[in-house]
């Protein structure tokens, strides 16, 4: 199915990147010369979104003014969250009328991928509201750079998502998904994580996942983004 709305989460206050107060908000940090906000808008854009959401808190105006000086081709609409956060879930909440009334997508700001095929191409064609509530972007935790978790998701032959069951998992949610707005009607007002829809979904059998051919980069530690830097610089000269 055609995708054309999506939210960009950019309200987070980036304090595992250990950040001075002079630093850029999170969103804003360039990785190989260009900012992680840029990276995941042009991915959206090259992937056939029109309409998009970013959310603000920290730093509002710095993203603000960024993106004002930005020649994007889709419209940008922003949340504002500066009074108190919403966590993720409630985040998207507050948004839901600026996201219109069909499956959307959902992207952190802090991540980046590289791939062999067009991750976020593939996941809109995938998506069938039919038997989706979700659909999440998974790596394998052996292709993830900036990350020492032990894993999120174990994969059905289905393709239908269950929480890790035992000491790790092998694979790992990405901060990319496909969400139909349905699935906050039965969520609570105000601050929430989107595990919860996330469990309500796999509780119905209508959390699926879809796995990156590429790498995962995590960028939201200092480390991370050293890592990042380096995997790109690698690419680059190979």
């Amino acid at each position: 199915m055609a995708i054309t709305h999506a939210m960009v989460l950019a309200a987070g206050l980036g304090t595992r990147m250990r950040a001075r107060a002079d630093d850029p908000p999170k969103p804003l940090t360039q990785i190989a010369g260009r900012s992680l906000l840029d990276r995941m808008i042009d991915r959206l854009e090259n992937a056939g979104v029109q309409n998009l959401v970013v959310n603000l808190h920290h730093k509002a105006d710095h993203i603000t003014d960024h993106l004002a000086q930005r020649a994007q081709q889709s419209k940008i609409a922003f949340s504002d969250e500066r009074a108190a956060l919403l966590e993720t879930g409630g985040g998207v909440k507050n948004a839901l009328s600026l996201l219109g009334a069909d499956p959307f997508f959902v992207c952190n700001a802090d991540i980046l991928w590289q791939e062999n095929t067009d991750t976020l191409s593939a996941l809109a064609r995938y998506f069938d509201p039919q038997r989706m509530d979700v659909l999440l972007m998974l790596a394998p935790r052996t292709a993830c750079s900036g990350y020492d978790g032990a894993g999120d998701f174990d994969i059905q032959p289905d393709a239908t998502l269950t929480r890790r069951a035992g000491a790790t998992a092998p694979y790992v949610f990405c901060g990319v998904q496909v969400l139909c707005p349905g699935c906050f009607d039965r969520t609570p007002t105000g601050a929430f994580s989107l595990n919860l829809i996330y469990d309500q979904a796999a509780a119905a059998g209508r959390l699926y996942g879809l796995v990156l051919d590429g790498t995962w980069m995590h960028v939201g530690t200092p480390e991370g983004r050293a890592a990042a830097e380096n995997i790109l610089a690698s690419n680059q000269s190979s």
